[in-house]
């Protein structure tokens, strides 16, 4: 028996045609990508409410989502992340401890943050136990406690947190890139945990008149995504906070009166670590609005140059070089546009090397056409890793909330793919000469300066300053 069924699978394997593995196998066209739909409707209170139906599994995902975030900080910079990580440590009349072993008990996720653009409170639970933990979310959002003992404890946390922060380069860099993007008095240009001064300042009396200028009704998007319908939905939230009312007046958002620096010529800032063993790099300038008409083209060319593996950066500084673990870039979109910011950590002995490679692709990539396989690959890689995206509860809440703030909705990311496949490569160079700009760069650089100081001079990039870490991270 044994020897015929081996004879069948030789057989088998004879009558298969040769496999060519000297080229890639090739890929279908992406299917037509569909998302499902978003019911809405609101309470008269000013909440709204965004459902999808999931039935696949029996959960639900929950995210409020309140219109605010860092960007209310005004002249207490920090007590947004502050406040919002409070939410969850105690509520009603359950203190820290006795609120997470309720949600424990459930099998329950529920987490509280702020971004720049909003603050998050999420719940992910089981559909049989959604009730009680639609309970624990009405007291978390509805009536924090923001005990003495927790203020303390957290702001003692955080306090420890600035030194720790000093002693990790990439945090230092990012920090300071933000800070010399984005000019004193804009939102961008603070951290968004604040300094040791504000966050030294910081009481429950405080945080809970923050709390009820920003935590309120009319801000509030429930967005609900499993196995659950509208009117299902919209009960469970009337039943918690329908009757939910606002108290004193709303803390808007400071009005922006400076923008962010475009230079005339690249600027250099660089942070001393000593005996640090890389160096750690960041390239940049101001970004691009996320409702921009060249959003698609913007990603395809991103996605050439640092936003993926086989990106250029990633490869050079990588694969072909060995300067790096790892090299990207990338635009961020918030409300107000982000950066664009292309980083890495490299060696510290080929930190004047690595910065050439940057500046080398960065031009490349404007001066000269993409090829039409890497415009084909990049094209394939946003398009395919959307379905992935709304794969499960947690992920279609994510693209919801995500899109919001734009007025957006589902429905952009089938647009996003029609208007992906449309890019060709004369669209990647033009958006490559408009929005890329190497020769008006902001470079940080935080390393051993020692060590690295000659070699970075030695490339004449542009003028420059010395920060000290401490009037960064202060």
């Amino acid at each position: 028996m044994r020897l015929l069924l081996a004879a069948a699978v030789a057989t088998s394997l004879e009558a298969q045609p040769a496999f060519d593995r000297t080229r890639a196998p090739t890929l279908a066209p992406p299917a037509r990508l569909v998302v499902p739909p978003v019911l809405t409707t609101s309470l008269p209170n000013g909440i709204r409410l965004k459902v999808v139906e999931q039935r696949e599994l029996p959960l639900v995902q929950v995210i409020a989502s309140i219109d605010g975030g860092v960007r209310l900080d005004g002249k207490t910079p920090g007590i947004s992340t502050f406040m919002a990580g409070l939410l969850d440590d105690g509520a009603g009349a359950r203190d820290a401890a006795s609120l997470q072993s309720e949600i424990a008990f459930l099998g329950a996720n529920l987490s509280s943050t702020a971004s720049w653009d909003a603050y998050a409170i999420s719940l992910k639970v089981a559909l049989r136990s959604l009730d009680p933990a639609m309970d624990l979310l009405a007291d978390v959002i509805r009536r924090p406690t923001f005990s003495s003992a927790e203020v303390r404890r957290q702001r003692d946390l955080r306090l420890a947190g600035y030194l720790q922060t000093r002693d990790r380069p990439e945090a230092v860099a990012g920090l300071a890139f933000n800070m010399a993007v984005f000019p004193e008095g804009h939102p961008y240009h603070r951290a968004t945990n604040g300094d040791s001064v504000t966050t030294a300042g910081l009481d429950s009396a405080k945080v809970r008149a923050f709390y009820q200028s920003v935590i309120r009704p009319e801000r509030l998007t429930f967005i609900v995504v499993g196995d659950i319908s509208l009117a299902q939905a919209r009960a469970a939230i009337a039943a918690r906070f329908g009757d939910w009312r606002a108290s004193g007046p709303a803390l808007a958002a400071p009005a922006i009166t400076v923008s962010p620096t475009v230079r005339r010529a690249s600027q250099l800032y660089l942070i001393d670590k000593p005996d640090a063993a890389q160096s750690v790099i960041q390239v940049g300038w101001p970004g691009v609005a996320r409702t921009s008409p060249d959003y698609a083209p913007l990603m395809v060319m991103n996605t050439i140059l640092g936003g993926s593996f086989t990106s250029r950066l990633n490869m050079k500084l990588r694969e072909t070089k060995g300067y790096s673990y790892g090299a990207g870039s990338g635009f961020v979109f918030r409300k107000v546009p982000g950066p664009f910011n292309a980083s890495a950590s490299v060696r510290t002995n080929v930190t004047d090397s690595s910065l050439v490679e940057f500046f080398t692709e960065l031009r490349a990539i404007r001066e000269t056409p993409v090829s039409a396989d890497e415009l084909a690959r990049a094209k394939n890689y946003l398009e395919l890793q959307l379905p992935g995206d709304l794969e499960g509860t947690s992920q279609v809440a994510a693209q919801v909330a995500e899109l919001q703030p734009f007025g957006l909705s589902l429905g952009e990311l089938p647009r996003f793919a029609a208007a992906v496949r449309r890019v060709t490569v004369a669209d990647v160079q033009r958006v490559a000469r408009q929005y890329l700009t190497p020769d008006r760069a902001t470079i940080v650089v935080v390393g051993d300066l020692a060590k690295v100081r000659a070699g970075i001079d030695a490339l004449k990039l542009g003028a420059t300053e010395v920060w000290d870490v401490k009037s960064v991270v202060r």
